[in-house]
């Protein structure tokens, strides 16, 4: 018995906890009675819980020094000359406790802490608005990773009335890094998430959208269609506010300038909105806009492109949706 406690390995980390209480349960279902911890078993326990524990307090402590660093005093601006060094120090050190907190907020424990820390307001009221760019878009994308898939997270940052902010910046930031990620964090605060949706809505969303597919910023472009189509396939009944706003009309403008991946998620966008949406239709049968033709010509570029198949599907659904039933009822009306 001896030799097989010594030759025993015990996990070395969560996950082989975990796993040896599987283990362990599934031993007890079987029809032996599970043999009695040893006392070296239960000390290893013990301490396996124990560093877990203190790992936890090691990453809140992580935080609360990169909360620190980001509470600073901003560097006096009366002595530019003097000060310069100090400055670019302390933006490096800012920039990294922000690296530094994105990483331990992927943990939706270190998320809700930093949020129980003050962390958030403290991104929303000083560094959205910083003057270095560089500061501005990573507190966008600690935001975001705070608030994706946390409801408890996005409501707070919600009554801190942030999405204007976030529109703001991704609207007209000079900087094309800080649009990315500021309109990163809006799609993580109203996706799946009614109170976000109706802040969005409120705070004129769709148009913020609709001039980021017309950015000369890719990434901008894409995501903002992408929203867009995400949210008008989980939220239909916002149909009418984004067809009485012209989105049809710019959306085929969209896809009448040069190629891009992108244009898949404005497809899609078209077809959400034609489908079960009599003037969405309507806007899209308007012969001044020229779509089926603009739709033949399309599939005909796109035709043995396997890259570009669901592109390709879409135009295909949008086109039945739009004109096949059209020209079936002009055919019944010339009998």
């Amino acid at each position: 018995m001896s030799d097989n406690r010594q030759n025993r390995r015990y996990p070395q980390n969560l996950q082989g906890v975990l796993q040896l209480a599987v283990d362990a349960g599934s031993a007890a279902e079987g029809p032996s009675p599970p043999e009695p911890m040893s006392e070296e078993r239960k000390t290893w326990l013990r301490e396996a819980l124990s560093d877990i524990c203190k790992g936890q307090m090691d990453e809140v402590e992580q935080m609360k020094q990169s909360l620190a660093v980001l509470r600073k005093d901003e560097p006096n601006e009366k002595e530019p000359d003097a000060e310069e060094d100090r400055e670019e120090d302390e933006e490096d050190e800012r920039e990294s406790a922000f690296e530094l907190l994105s990483e331990l907020c992927e943990n939706l424990d270190n998320a809700r802490d930093l949020m129980i820390l003050g962390g958030l307001e403290l991104c929303v009221s000083r560094y959205l608005c910083h003057i270095q760019g560089g500061l501005r878009w990573r507190a966008a994308q600690l935001l975001a990773s705070c608030a994706q898939n946390m409801p408890q997270v996005q409501e707070h940052l919600l009554k801190l009335d942030v999405l204007p902010k976030l529109l703001q910046l991704t609207d007209s930031d000079p900087n094309p890094t800080v649009r990315v990620k500021a309109l990163y964090a809006v799609s993580c605060l109203v996706r799946e998430q009614e109170g976000g949706l109706q802040a969005f809505v409120a705070h004129d969303g769709f148009s913020v959208l609709m001039r980021g597919m017309q950015s000369e910023n890719e990434k901008v472009r894409t995501k903002s269609a992408f929203l867009l189509f995400s949210l008008l396939t989980s939220n239909p009944e916002h149909k009418e506010t984004v067809v009485s706003m012209g989105m049809v009309q710019q959306l085929v403008s969209v896809l009448r300038a040069p190629h891009s991946p992108f244009h898949e998620h404005v497809l899609g966008a078209l077809c959400c909105l034609v489908e079960d949406f009599p003037q969405g239709l309507e806007d899209c049968r308007n012969p001044a806009l020229g779509l089926e033709e603009l739709l033949k010509q399309r599939t005909k570029e796109l035709q043995g492109q396997e890259e570009s198949q669901e592109e390709l599907d879409f135009c295909e659904r949008l086109r039945l949706l739009c004109f096949n039933r059209q020209q079936t009822d002009d055919v019944g009306m010339d009998r």
